[in-house]
């Protein structure tokens, strides 16, 4: 059975994915195919179920609980850190919410949050991921809302950080902040999605068992980032939360949708509901 996954172009992800890309894992009579796309994109394909599983931002699973499922693995929490807004030079909050801010999508939980942190009214372009440290370090944009491994190459690029979405999000719940998540589609059948669970969170197991050779796949997706940062990276966003939410990352997710409805950021109830 070919199972497409799709993965967003950055170290953590593909990091994930080595488990199978490297045959390091039984596959359990699965052909896996790798697609690898920005995360908006991936967003916006799940809202189509065109991937058999694939990562999302976690935003966008309310607008998608119907086709997917959460898999209990494979989650970016960011335990005191996350998305960052960028800008070249020190902006306060009040200033930020005067200034139009790039983004790397309306469907990102970056998004999200920042609307959490600066009110819904905040003035917002959207832009591909990888190029909004080019735009903010241009002048073309004032300020920019940074995700993956910008997180940790912004500074080479003369700009200078102004808010932690993660760091904001810790102080308001005490809770890590859930980014992204693998998602599996529900009309592939219990059996299937359980299997299929097994096998993915295996191949997480074994990138962590076989870190170096791991990171080495990884880092061939990460734009700017040599081997310390790149393993820098790589801890901050696979770790045991990663090979299971358990209770604190299950709440967080819980306690991001309690206030994202409770602003009205969704037209339909949350059900959260994992694969066991």
């Amino acid at each position: 059975m070919l199972i497409r996954v799709g993965f967003s172009a950055d170290p953590d992800d593909a990091f994930m994915f080595w488990g199978l890309a490297s045959g390091a894992v039984d596959t359990r009579g699965f052909e896996f195919e790798p697609v690898t796309e920005d995360i908006q994109t991936l967003n916006e394909w799940a809202l189509e179920g065109r991937l058999e599983v694939t990562a999302i931002s976690i935003a966008t699973y309310p607008l998608v609980q119907d086709r997917y499922m959460l898999l209990p693995h494979g989650a970016s929490l960011g335990s005191g850190y996350g998305p960052i807004v960028v800008a070249r030079e020190p902006m306060t909050l009040d200033r930020l919410r005067e200034e139009e801010i790039v983004i790397p999508g309306s469907l990102t939980t970056a998004y999200l949050v920042l609307r959490m942190a600066l009110g819904a009214d905040v003035r917002v372009r959207a832009l591909q991921f990888d190029k909004i440290l080019d735009e903010v370090s241009s002048g073309s944009a004032r300020a920019g809302l940074v995700i993956h491994e910008g997180q940790l190459t912004y500074a080479d690029e003369g700009l200078v950080k102004c808010l932690d979405l993660g760091e904001w999000w810790l102080l308001e719940t005490g809770l890590p902040l859930p980014l992204g998540a693998n998602v599996v589609r529900r009309d592939l059948g219990a059996e299937t999605v359980r299997s299929l669970s097994q096998v993915l969170r295996s191949s997480i197991d074994a990138a962590l068992e076989h870190r170096a050779e791991a990171l080495d796949y990884a880092l061939t997706f990460g734009r700017g980032l040599d081997d310390t940062r790149g393993d820098r990276f790589i801890e901050m966003y696979v770790n045991e939360l990663t090979q299971d939410y358990g209770d604190e990352g299950r709440e967080a997710v819980r306690e991001l949708f309690a206030r994202a409805e409770a602003s009205g950021a969704y037209e339909v109830p949350i059900r959260v509901e994992f694969v066991e």
